[in-house]
């Protein structure tokens, strides 16, 4: 009897060996993720589940390891590295935190100038960063919703492209059904389309709807729309436009050289200017001349055109 009591305990000892032996094995074991990992609210459970989903290296069993541990913080988090061990994944679900730093976009600015930004701000590959955004966004200009965005320091460039994407075209669609019932992405950027020209041309916002009928104006009367902001694309948002540019510039943003509005929008732009691309003003307006206060002087003749610059330039 006393035999058999020693090899029943003698087994015991040996699973339990083997399964505390298994679980430091399981612990040692690499995790891979990227160095920043964003972590949703919700439960542990519907934590572990959504990394999961996401095809992160988890499972139940590291549910149950985190109530013994503690509930991971929602967020951002810097992992520190690409590969951790399970358990310093675990721990730092818990503890760890991204920084966060602050990148702003301008309504009116370009997305090379804007990834040109976001490279230097961060420290990210700006070549990268563009070939994430050729591949992600739906389109090449003007999918961005101007905004200040909190990025966590340590992101990549498709992790960063793939957050902003996603938070400016949720944007676009929450008001596209707001004013419409509906999204229809062509639909959508033909609109912005207009908006990016409207948004290089106005002086203010409260010029927009103005600018606005203008171009609706010209282009019910079949006349090119001959607006100098559609030429600030790309490299040149902030390059002065000259009549030599004008002239030799054969790109689909020249106005003066093809009718109707290009094909994609020049920049990223507000809301204030998308309202006003679909909401222009009820006017008879085909001209318009930038003042010597800054603001710009609307007229439906030519005459009176010639006139304003005449003013404007004196």
């Amino acid at each position: 009897m006393k035999d058999k009591k020693l090899i029943i305990a003698k087994y015991v000892f040996e699973i339990i060996l083997i399964t505390f032996l298994s679980f430091i094995y399981y612990l040692i074991q690499p995790v891979k993720t990227p160095k920043v990992l964003y972590i949703p609210q919700g439960s542990i459970n519907q934590i572990i589940t959504q990394l999961a989903d996401k095809n992160y290296d988890v499972c139940k069993l590291d549910s149950l390891i985190l109530r013994f541990i503690g509930k991971p913080q929602s967020g951002w988090i810097n992992l520190g590295s690409t590969t951790n061990t399970r358990a310093d994944f675990l721990i730092k679900l818990t503890t760890a935190k991204a920084a966060l730093r602050d990148v702003t976009l301008i309504p009116g600015e370009t997305t090379y100038v804007f990834l040109n930004q976001l490279a230097q701000n961060l420290g990210l590959d700006r070549k990268k960063l563009q070939e994430e955004f050729e591949k992600q966004s739906p389109v090449k200009e003007g999918v961005f919703v101007p905004n200040t965005y909190k990025i966590p320091v340590g992101i990549s460039e498709k992790a960063l492209i793939s957050l902003l994407l996603k938070i400016s075209l949720k944007k676009m669609e929450q008001l596209s059904i707001k004013i419409f019932g509906a999204y229809n992405e062509k639909k959508w950027f033909h609109y912005v389309t207009i908006a990016s020209i409207i948004q290089k041309e106005s002086a203010n916002n409260k010029e927009m709807p103005l600018v606005s009928s203008v171009i609706y104006n010209r282009l019910r009367k079949g006349m090119k729309l001959q607006m100098d902001g559609s030429l600030n694309y790309g490299k040149y948002s902030h390059i002065k436009i000259t009549a030599d540019r004008i002239k030799h510039d054969n790109s689909l943003y020249n106005t003066y050289l093809h009718k109707g509005i290009p094909s994609v929008p020049v920049c990223n732009v507000s809301i204030d200017a998308i309202k006003a691309a679909i909401f222009p003003a009820n006017t008879d307006y085909l001209y318009f001349m930038k003042s010597k206060n800054g603001t710009h002087d609307f007229t439906c003749n030519y005459s009176t055109h010639l006139r304003n610059i005449k003013r404007a330039t004196k």
